[in-house]
């Protein structure tokens, strides 16, 4: 395969995804990633996070390279490899399901009933022109894939509830499809049915973050990295007195 060639950023561009480090060594890089920047794939003018990663490019190398996704409204960890062995390694061990994620979610209008379980309905993926859906599914579909989510609620009050979230599986816009085929959908999720407004304070974004990641380290042992929840979520819940 033929090397990618570098991307020239901005000034501006190289400190903006510098400021997002919130973990390295020599085999990975973690990110906080913000709402609102593509991992892979954007559209427009703007780079997405792939691209921004060549500011971390050494002379003549490649650049570090991400070890999975997360869509582009949900915040969170993300985790990226500095060398060919730890993308490798990674790889393999995600393959494998040997990382464990950890998500927040504010869901409206209240919490699920029961308020801790696990949801295993089938998705299958839905094209619409230029748009990629998921859809509940029944297992025997011919494009059906097996998702499990668990979830837990740690804080509710009128109208919202805030959620913990740990998805076994990692198929895609997987915690939303799931949370809103229980009529809990995640806030400011237009796409499957979240409210933009709850408890008449207007939701800025998907209340979706992606908060602990545990995996196994190249180098060896297990390593586990936070991103603390970004300021436009943390608001929402403090306004919503989800105390959590």
């Amino acid at each position: 395969m033929k090397p990618l060639s570098p991307i020239k950023l901005s000034r501006d561009e190289v400190q903006f995804v510098r400021s997002l480090v919130i973990y390295e060594d020599a085999d990975i890089l973690a990110l906080n990633k913000p709402a609102g920047l593509s991992s892979q794939g954007g559209r427009g003018q703007v780079h997405t996070l792939d691209e921004l990663l060549w500011a971390f490019a050494k002379p003549g190398k490649a650049r570090p390279r991400l070890i999975h996704r997360l869509d582009r409204d949900t915040s969170g960890v993300i985790l990226t490899a500095r060398t060919k062995p730890a993308a490798g390694f990674l790889g393999k061990a995600m393959m494998g399901r040997r990382f464990a994620k950890t998500y927040r979610a504010i869901v409206t209008p209240g919490p699920p009933d029961p308020p801790k379980g696990t949801i295993a309905e089938p998705l299958r993926r839905d094209e619409q022109g230029r748009e990629a859906y998921m859809r509940v599914c029944p297992p025997d579909h011919p494009d059906a894939e097996a998702a499990r989510s668990r979830y837990r609620t740690l804080a509710q009050a009128p109208g919202a509830a805030l959620l913990e979230l740990d998805p076994e599986t990692g198929r895609m816009h997987q915690l939303r499809v799931h949370l809103a085929h229980l009529g809990r959908p995640i806030a400011g999720d237009a796409r499957y049915g979240g409210a933009l407004v709850v408890g008449g304070h207007p939701v800025p974004r998907l209340m979706l973050h992606a908060q602990a990641l545990i995996f196994p380290h190249p180098s060896g042992g297990e390593k586990r990295i936070t991103a603390p929840v970004p300021a436009d979520m943390a608001g929402l819940s403090a306004a919503l007195r989800l105390d959590g």
